[in-house]
């Protein structure tokens, strides 16, 4: 799909989507629990539908009817499943050790980048654990065996993903289990949004330094009912936009308390010279003289494009480092973020790890490709607000990864979106 985004100003008042990382994590404990679980949640994105997908071959009945999805969880796992997992990285490296434990022998089907993307870390735990694979690196994956308990050491430098993977595979075992971390754990408030979902599923876990211990004895109790609360890391395009051209615009339905490590959009705004109130469920930001910064993205890497858009708003030079990580994501996400930037007119460098961006002058306008990456796709779309001309972006339809209304929401906000197939 193809979509031209007319030079504009966002404004007004938005609704945060549901946060996918929170629904996959939901979903999953809900597959497991003993009973059905329901939750609020009034989007599915592809990601989440992959999962979806996915517990629903391994066994569980699962509907999604006027904004709930309904889960009746798995009694009796499925063997052989085909668990196709489009390109979700959380579907697949929650469900590896899931799989394993419920000794599902699955085949793992991989679609876009992802069977390029680091799972050796994981791999290697699953297998002193117990469980054969085949496919590594390809396209289709296939394990064998069951997953014992035991110790499970995953360097925390790679993917907090494995880490949560195994915290909701991992209680289901008889037997306690440990997770040993090491080197330095980035991202970890994902991790902290695992514990948090378990706690809800009344699972317990015990956090030392460098290790999390998992009993053996405690079983997933299903809350009844249970809400998706909102997403900041998809919220920040609009916060970042907002900042970029002077506009005033609310995001709603955000906890500023969240575990989310992506609500450090308030501080990075506030850091840049934007006026930000926050209140209980909602964030406001309004104008104000934008100026650069440096900062760390090793916990905050899905929040590098909105960033890296706004700082081209700020005069001088912004640095983005730690940022290495985003070279495995939907797109070479340094590379890609550059190229889109620069192909509009932006002055942004790449090196290794980090980003540099000399803002302060409007971009120009042109025609770019979204990479198959969600992120890149809204990041030029927000483009236009500090655009002197049209912005065209090839292969729009990547936004329905992780927010399927984007294009609808934008055009709410003063956006003006052309839409061709």
């Amino acid at each position: 799909m193809k979509v031209t985004v007319r030079p504009s100003v966002v404004k007004g008042t938005v609704r945060a989507i549901p946060s996918k990382s929170f629904a996959h994590r939901q979903l999953i404990c809900a597959a497991l629990a003993e009973r059905e679980t329901k939750i609020c949640c009034r989007v599915i994105s592809e990601d989440i539908s992959a999962t979806v997908r996915c517990l629903s071959a391994l066994g569980a009945s699962i509907d999604f009817n006027d904004g709930v999805i309904s889960v009746t969880p798995i009694t009796s796992p499925k063997r052989g499943a085909v668990l196709d997992c489009g390109e979700s990285g959380s579907t697949y490296r929650f469900l590896s050790p899931v799989a394993a434990v419920l000794g599902a022998e699955p085949t793992f089907i991989l679609r876009g980048r992802l069977a390029e993307r680091p799972m050796a870390p994981l791999w290697e735990a699953l297998e002193r654990g117990g469980i054969s694979i085949e496919g590594k690196g390809s396209e289709s994956v296939s394990f064998s065996g069951r997953l014992t308990a035991g110790e499970f050491e995953i360097p925390g430098d790679v993917s907090s993903q494995f880490i949560s993977g195994l915290l909701m595979a991992l209680p289901l075992l008889e037997k306690d289990s440990r997770i040993k971390t090491s080197g330095p754990v980035e991202s970890g408030g994902y991790i902290d949004m695992t514990l948090d979902v378990l706690k809800t599923f009344s699972m317990k876990t015990q956090v030392k330094e460098g290790s999390i211990e998992i009993s053996g004895t405690d079983r997933f109790i299903s809350p009844g009912s249970i809400a998706t609360e909102g997403d900041w890391s998809n919220s920040a395009f609009w916060l970042c936009g907002a900042a970029a051209c002077g506009g005033s615009l609310s995001c709603e339905d955000l906890n500023i308390n969240s575990c989310q490590g992506d609500r450090a959009i308030t501080r990075v705004l506030m850091e840049m010279g934007a006026e930000v109130i926050c209140e209980e469920n909602s964030v406001r930001v309004n104008a104000g003289t934008l100026k650069p910064v440096r900062i760390d993205a090793s916990n905050i890497p899905d929040l590098v494009p909105p960033i890296a858009l706004m700082a081209c708003a700020a005069g001088g030079e912004t640095e983005i480092f730690n940022a290495g990580r985003l070279r495995l994501k939907e797109s070479d996400r340094l590379y890609t973020v550059v190229d889109t930037l620069r192909r509009l007119g932006a002055e942004i460098f790449e090196e290794a790890s980090s980003l540099r961006i000399i803002g302060g002058r409007p971009l120009a306008g042109g025609e770019v490709n979204s990479h198959g990456d969600h992120r890149i796709a809204m990041m030029a779309s927000l483009a236009s607000v500090i655009s002197l001309d049209d912005i065209v972006i090839n292969g729009a339809e990547s936004v329905s990864k992780s927010y399927p209304g984007f294009f609808e929401d934008l055009a709410a906000l003063g956006g003006i979106v052309r839409k061709e197939q």
